[in-house]
Protein backbone atom coordinates (compact mmCIF):
# COMPACT_ATOMS: atom_id res chain seq x y z
CA UNK A 1 0.00 0.00 0.00
CA UNK A 2 2.86 2.37 0.74
CA UNK A 3 4.38 1.63 -2.64
CA UNK A 4 1.21 2.70 -4.44
CA UNK A 5 0.93 5.86 -2.32
CA UNK A 6 4.57 6.71 -3.07
CA UNK A 7 3.93 6.20 -6.80
CA UNK A 8 0.85 8.44 -6.64
CA UNK A 9 2.78 11.12 -4.76
CA UNK A 10 5.67 10.99 -7.25
CA UNK A 11 3.34 11.24 -10.23
CA UNK A 12 1.45 14.11 -8.65
CA UNK A 13 4.72 15.94 -7.94
CA UNK A 14 5.57 15.65 -11.66
CA UNK A 15 2.17 17.07 -12.57
CA UNK A 16 2.57 20.05 -10.23
CA UNK A 17 6.12 20.71 -11.39
CA UNK A 18 5.06 20.63 -15.03
CA UNK A 19 2.36 23.23 -14.32
CA UNK A 20 4.74 25.33 -12.18
CA UNK A 21 7.28 25.40 -15.01
CA UNK A 22 4.69 26.91 -17.32
CA UNK A 23 3.62 23.71 -19.00
CA UNK A 24 0.08 22.66 -19.70
CA UNK A 25 -1.69 19.89 -17.83
CA UNK A 26 -1.79 17.91 -21.07
CA UNK A 27 2.01 17.90 -21.30
CA UNK A 28 2.01 15.92 -18.04
CA UNK A 29 -0.28 13.29 -19.53
CA UNK A 30 1.96 10.35 -18.64
CA UNK A 31 2.22 11.51 -15.03
CA UNK A 32 -1.56 11.94 -14.87
CA UNK A 33 -2.00 8.35 -16.08
CA UNK A 34 0.61 7.12 -13.58
CA UNK A 35 -1.25 8.93 -10.79
CA UNK A 36 -4.57 7.47 -11.96
CA UNK A 37 -3.15 3.93 -12.07
CA UNK A 38 -1.51 4.29 -8.65
CA UNK A 39 -4.76 5.65 -7.20
CA UNK A 40 -6.76 2.74 -8.58
CA UNK A 41 -4.16 0.23 -7.45
CA UNK A 42 -4.18 1.64 -3.92
CA UNK A 43 -7.98 1.72 -3.77
CA UNK A 44 -8.22 -1.88 -4.98
CA UNK A 45 -5.53 -3.01 -2.53
CA UNK A 46 -7.40 -1.43 0.38
CA UNK A 47 -10.67 -3.07 -0.69
CA UNK A 48 -9.07 -6.48 -1.29
CA UNK A 49 -7.41 -6.69 2.13
CA UNK A 50 -9.17 -8.92 4.64
CA UNK A 51 -10.67 -6.87 7.49
CA UNK A 52 -8.41 -8.45 10.11
CA UNK A 53 -5.29 -7.28 8.23
CA UNK A 54 -6.40 -3.70 7.74
CA UNK A 55 -4.82 -0.80 9.53
CA UNK A 56 -7.66 1.67 9.49
CA UNK A 57 -5.67 4.79 10.30
CA UNK A 58 -3.02 4.12 7.65
CA UNK A 59 -5.67 3.43 5.01
CA UNK A 60 -7.66 6.48 6.02
CA UNK A 61 -4.68 8.81 5.64
CA UNK A 62 -3.62 7.22 2.35
CA UNK A 63 -7.11 7.65 0.90
CA UNK A 64 -7.33 11.19 2.29
CA UNK A 65 -4.04 12.04 0.59
CA UNK A 66 -5.47 10.77 -2.68
CA UNK A 67 -8.68 12.78 -2.22
CA UNK A 68 -6.60 15.91 -1.61
CA UNK A 69 -4.53 15.24 -4.71
CA UNK A 70 -7.65 14.57 -6.76
CA UNK A 71 -9.13 17.90 -5.66
CA UNK A 72 -5.90 19.68 -6.63
CA UNK A 73 -5.86 17.84 -9.95
CA UNK A 74 -9.45 18.92 -10.54
CA UNK A 75 -8.54 22.55 -9.92
CA UNK A 76 -5.50 22.26 -12.20
CA UNK A 77 -7.61 20.78 -14.98
CA UNK A 78 -10.33 23.36 -14.58
CA UNK A 79 -8.05 26.41 -14.39
CA UNK A 80 -5.04 25.28 -16.45
CA UNK A 81 -6.69 22.96 -18.98
CA UNK A 82 -9.15 23.40 -21.75
CA UNK A 83 -12.88 23.82 -21.09
CA UNK A 84 -14.55 20.52 -20.19
CA UNK A 85 -11.25 18.77 -19.49
CA UNK A 86 -12.30 17.68 -16.00
CA UNK A 87 -15.57 16.20 -17.24
CA UNK A 88 -13.73 14.40 -20.04
CA UNK A 89 -11.22 13.12 -17.46
CA UNK A 90 -14.04 11.74 -15.30
CA UNK A 91 -15.64 9.95 -18.25
CA UNK A 92 -12.22 8.61 -19.25
CA UNK A 93 -11.74 7.22 -15.73
CA UNK A 94 -15.09 5.45 -15.95
CA UNK A 95 -14.23 3.94 -19.34
CA UNK A 96 -10.77 2.90 -18.15
CA UNK A 97 -12.21 1.26 -15.04
CA UNK A 98 -14.81 -0.57 -17.14
CA UNK A 99 -12.11 -1.75 -19.54
CA UNK A 100 -9.97 -2.99 -16.62
CA UNK A 101 -12.95 -4.79 -15.09
CA UNK A 102 -13.82 -6.34 -18.46
CA UNK A 103 -10.21 -7.47 -18.92
CA UNK A 104 -10.18 -8.95 -15.41
CA UNK A 105 -13.48 -10.72 -16.05
CA UNK A 106 -12.13 -12.07 -19.33
CA UNK A 107 -8.97 -13.28 -17.60
CA UNK A 108 -11.06 -14.98 -14.93
CA UNK A 109 -13.22 -16.58 -17.60
CA UNK A 110 -10.12 -17.83 -19.41
CA UNK A 111 -8.70 -19.27 -16.19
CA UNK A 112 -11.98 -21.07 -15.46
CA UNK A 113 -12.12 -22.38 -19.02
CA UNK A 114 -8.50 -23.51 -18.78
CA UNK A 115 -9.28 -25.30 -15.52
CA UNK A 116 -12.26 -27.03 -17.10
CA UNK A 117 -10.11 -28.16 -20.05
CA UNK A 118 -7.47 -29.54 -17.68
CA UNK A 119 -10.10 -31.34 -15.66
CA UNK A 120 -11.65 -32.82 -18.83
CA UNK A 121 -8.20 -33.91 -20.06
CA UNK A 122 -7.42 -35.53 -16.71
CA UNK A 123 -10.78 -37.32 -16.75
CA UNK A 124 -10.05 -38.56 -20.28
CA UNK A 125 -6.59 -39.80 -19.26
CA UNK A 126 -8.01 -41.64 -16.24
CA UNK A 127 -10.81 -43.12 -18.36
CA UNK A 128 -8.37 -44.39 -21.00
CA UNK A 129 -6.07 -45.74 -18.29
CA UNK A 130 -8.86 -47.78 -16.72
CA UNK A 131 -10.14 -48.91 -20.12
CA UNK A 132 -6.60 -50.07 -20.95
CA UNK A 133 -6.37 -51.90 -17.63
CA UNK A 134 -9.76 -53.50 -18.30
CA UNK A 135 -8.71 -54.48 -21.83
CA UNK A 136 -5.51 -56.05 -20.50
CA UNK A 137 -7.43 -57.95 -17.82
CA UNK A 138 -9.97 -59.19 -20.38
CA UNK A 139 -7.14 -60.19 -22.75
CA UNK A 140 -5.36 -62.06 -19.94
CA UNK A 141 -8.60 -63.85 -18.99
CA UNK A 142 -9.27 -64.81 -22.60
CA UNK A 143 -5.67 -65.88 -23.12
CA UNK A 144 -5.78 -67.85 -19.86
CA UNK A 145 -9.06 -69.52 -20.83
CA UNK A 146 -7.71 -70.42 -24.28
CA UNK A 147 -4.49 -71.68 -22.77
CA UNK A 148 -6.34 -73.73 -20.16
CA UNK A 149 -8.66 -75.23 -22.76
CA UNK A 150 -5.70 -76.17 -24.96
CA UNK A 151 -3.85 -77.63 -21.99
CA UNK A 152 -6.83 -79.77 -20.94
CA UNK A 153 -7.10 -81.17 -24.40
CA UNK A 154 -3.55 -82.53 -24.26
Amino acid sequence: MLLELAAANAAFAVIKETIANGGEIMSAGRAVMDWFNAKNSLTEKVQDKPPEQRTDLEEFFALEELKKQQQELKELMIYQGRPGLWDDWLSFQVKARQAREAAAAEETRKQIEKGKKRKHLLEQIILWFWLSVLAIVVAVIIFGAVWLSTMKGK
